[in-house]
């Protein structure tokens, strides 16, 4: 077997519709304004723990991107985003820990996801 990939990062990419729009909603759900906008329809959130949040605007792609982000505590992120205006669904709790979701204004449907107490990635 040939030696696996080394990964240095990861970005998410969603596709809007109507781009300013999109940075509006992810600036609110990141809670911070994309680190940088590279071209022209492309907006990023970088640097968070190896990962990163790419915006890309493709109207004829918008609104049929998955997602999911890891986060510590639930309850924190569900707090922080009440307070931008923007509300995730109820928590589904199992196992696997706890997950609850939210869609951007296209219906990209992003999940926020608490590992189980002890999980190591």
């Amino acid at each position: 077997m040939s030696k696996s990939i080394t990964v240095q990062g990861i970005y998410a990419c969603l596709a809007v519709a109507d781009f300013e729009r999109g940075v509006i909603f992810y600036t609110r759900l990141m809670g911070r304004a994309p680190d940088d906008q590279p071209m022209p329809g492309m907006a990023q959130w970088r640097n968070m723990n190896g990962a990163g949040l790419q915006l890309w605007h493709e109207p004829e792609n918008a609104g049929h991107g998955r997602t999911t982000i890891v986060v510590p505590v639930m309850d924190d992120e569900r707090r922080r985003l009440a307070n931008a205006g923007l509300a995730l669904s109820a928590d589904m709790v199992g196992d696997w820990g706890v997950v609850a979701q939210i869609a951007d204004p296209d219906g990209n449907q992003i999940t926020l996801a608490e590992p189980p107490k002890g999980f190591v990635g």
